[in-house]
């Protein structure tokens, strides 16, 4: 699905497919990290599968500075252990579980507004 968002200064998820997301004009294939602070830059994330997802992912993400971390769990939505939460919730974080696809959007519509959000895209093959 190609999206259209509005003007910004972050990073933009501009299309998204099973198996691929496009940001900045960058197709990834594998588990990405997209970030609207200001200087970053999409990583690879090493969670390749759902099943062998643990806190060290997830403490990855809270140490990015975000107000707000989005986490795309696939093509379908699964919640992960609250136990991998715990570093987010000792730094104040606030958290967010969606599909994949609904993470991307939601991660455009915050970005633009300026907030403070990560998005961590869980794709697998």
């Amino acid at each position: 699905m190609k999206l259209q968002p509005d003007k910004s200064n972050s990073l933009t998820i501009n299309a998204y497919g099973p198996g691929w997301i496009e940001v900045n004009g960058q197709r990834f294939t594998s588990s990405l990290i997209v970030s609207s602070l200001a200087g970053a830059t999409p990583q690879v994330w090493d969670a390749a599968r759902f099943e062998d997802l643990s806190p060290l992912d997830f403490e990855i993400l809270a140490q990015s500075g975000a107000e707000l971390v989005l986490f795309g769990s696939g093509q379908r939505l699964r919640f992960p252990q609250a136990a991998w939460f715990a570093p987010l919730i000792q730094r104040g974080i606030g958290m967010e579980t969606m599909d994949t696809p609904a993470a991307c959007r939601t991660y455009n519509i915050l970005a633009s507004e300026g907030r403070k959000v990560v998005v961590a895209l869980l794709l697998e093959a």
